[in-house]
């Protein structure tokens, strides 16, 4: 792994129990990259994150963050390592206010609660609120927010803007951004809906039925809807007219 790297999986094959849902993936992310993962429900996006952070069963190949070999450590130990991530339950505190939930889990660096709290001033208005009184998009924010101020080397986004209203989707992509174009944090960022995405991003990662089948430049993507709508079709139908059989036909595969 290249020093400017932050994070490398290599050859990981991973899942739930027995079950296997990714097959030998590789992917890298560089110091103040962001790389946006994509691919239909089921095609592996969040056991892919949840690889990462931990929370599957690794059955073959490498998990590196900042050079240093993850793979065989628990989700809170990856925490410390350095992963900051922002999971679909976005998991907010619902007992405490805004400020508490940032504060319970800050730890030292350039990300203060207050740092966190400028980036989403609707959520800075809010700050005495407790998690429960919150928005959908609010809570979204706060998860944001609160992974930020751990100061994580690598931010880990999953489905962001799922079941949001527009105008959230607008303030949530203008911080995004914001942390993309401005701050240099490095982002993978798993999404259904890529053209909203990939502007944010220099690399896009496509998977499809748990392999990467596309590694390239956000760019050719997003000026090529037609090659972009061909990667993220659904996959042919069998010769009796049903859909190949896969443990990705379910959502919860994802």
């Amino acid at each position: 792994m290249s020093v400017a790297e932050e994070l490398a999986l290599e050859g990981v094959i991973a899942g739930y129990d027995e079950a296997r849902v990714l097959f030998g993936a590789d992917l890298s992310l560089a110091a103040g990259e962001t790389v946006v993962l994509l691919g239909r429900n089921g095609a592996g996006k969040t056991t892919l994150i949840e690889t990462i952070v931990g929370c599957t069963r690794l059955f073959a190949g490498s998990v590196r963050l900042g050079g240093r070999e993850i793979g065989g450590l628990p989700p809170e130990a990856r925490a410390k390592a350095g992963l900051g991530w922002v999971p679909q339950e976005r998991n907010v505190f619902r007992s405490l206010t805004v400020e508490e939930n940032l504060l319970a889990v800050a730890r030292p660096g350039p990300w203060t609660p207050a740092r966190a709290l400028a980036l989403f001033p609707r959520l800075r208005e809010r700050r005495g609120h407790l998690g429960w009184q919150l928005s959908g998009g609010e809570q979204q924010m706060l998860a944001i927010a609160r992974a930020l101020v751990t100061n994580p080397r690598v931010l880990l986004l999953d489905e962001p803007l799922e079941g949001l209203a527009p105008v959230i989707v607008e303030e949530l992509l203008a911080a995004l951004a914001r942390l993309t174009r401005e701050e240099g944090t490095s982002v993978l960022l798993a999404e259904q809906r890529a053209r909203l995405v990939l502007p944010l991003a220099s690399r896009a990662v496509v998977l499809d039925r748990g392999r990467i089948v596309h590694d390239g430049p956000a760019e050719a993507l997003a000026t090529h809807p037609q090659r972009l709508a061909a990667l993220l079709a659904p996959p042919a139908e069998g010769p009796r007219g049903d859909a190949s059989a896969s443990i990705f036909s379910s959502g919860s595969s994802d």
